[in-house]
């Protein structure tokens, strides 16, 4: 039984900073390209964040244009989490973050931040 549970969101003011964290379970994490997205209301799905399931020492990330410089994604494969640090938050930052696996193919709940 796969989940992904998001934890970490809310109510900051700008300029702020949250870390969220997304715990997995029931498949093989360390093997698999991890990735955040974010939905705003009216909006389309964003991706966010990404990074790879090499080694540590081989890991690398990727970021949306939009956040470029003010997140920073990590993982711990001995934990099964991946973690986006945002910093220097925006208004436009306001969305539901989901955690998602490589393709799509899973799924959290998503957790909410709301910057204002």
């Amino acid at each position: 039984h796969v989940q992904l549970v998001e934890s970490g969101g809310g109510h900051v003011q700008p300029g702020g900073s949250l870390r969220l964290s997304c715990e997995a379970s029931g498949f093989v994490f360390s093997a698999h390209y991890m990735s955040w997205v974010r939905q705003a209301p009216g909006k389309e799905v964003e991706w966010v964040a990404g990074i790879t399931s090499l080694p540590s020492l081989f890991r690398a990330a990727s970021y949306a244009d939009s956040v470029k410089g003010r997140f920073t994604i990590s993982r711990d494969n001995a934990k099964n989490t991946v973690s986006p640090q945002m910093n220097s938050l925006k208004s436009e930052d306001t969305a539901l973050y989901y955690c998602v696996s490589e393709g799509g193919l899973w799924w959290g709940q998503g957790t909410q931040v709301t910057v204002s």
